[in-house]
């Protein structure tokens, strides 16, 4: 597995932008499908974006597309996910996940950073 460490969120207003780092070490980072979820209180654990291992292709959950971009930097072993036009129910702890090309499940995490938007 792969170690995964947030970085980046913070307290925001709406309309901002804010840009949310994930370092990975351990493993060849270049061979792991990378993600980001979210998980608000009181709800469920969200699927946000994904990124293959070229960055080539990517993925979005409607609720985010056209306003978050994830990217990443197979040299510096990290993704990003930049989110533009934050709206407060964006607010959540967001969390980066990592699987190999050819497994479904994501089953490494990272602790999550939190992101909170206000009126």
């Amino acid at each position: 597995q792969v170690q995964l460490v947030e970085s980046g969120g913070g307290l925001v207003q709406a309309g901002d932008s804010l840009r949310l780092s994930c370092a990975a070490s351990g493993r060849t980072f270049s061979n792991y499908v990378m993600a980001w979820f979210r998980q608000a209180p009181g709800k469920e654990r969200e699927f946000v974006a994904r990124i293959n291992w070229s960055g080539g292709s990517t993925y979005y959950a409607d609720s985010v597309k056209g306003r978050f971009t994830i990217s990443r930097d197979n040299a510096k072993n990290t993704v990003y996910l930049q989110m533009n036009s934050l709206k407060p129910e964006d607010t959540a702890v967001y969390s980066c996940a990592a699987r190999l090309s050819r497994v479904v499940v994501y089953n490494s995490w990272g602790q999550g950073t939190q992101v909170t938007v206000s009126l």
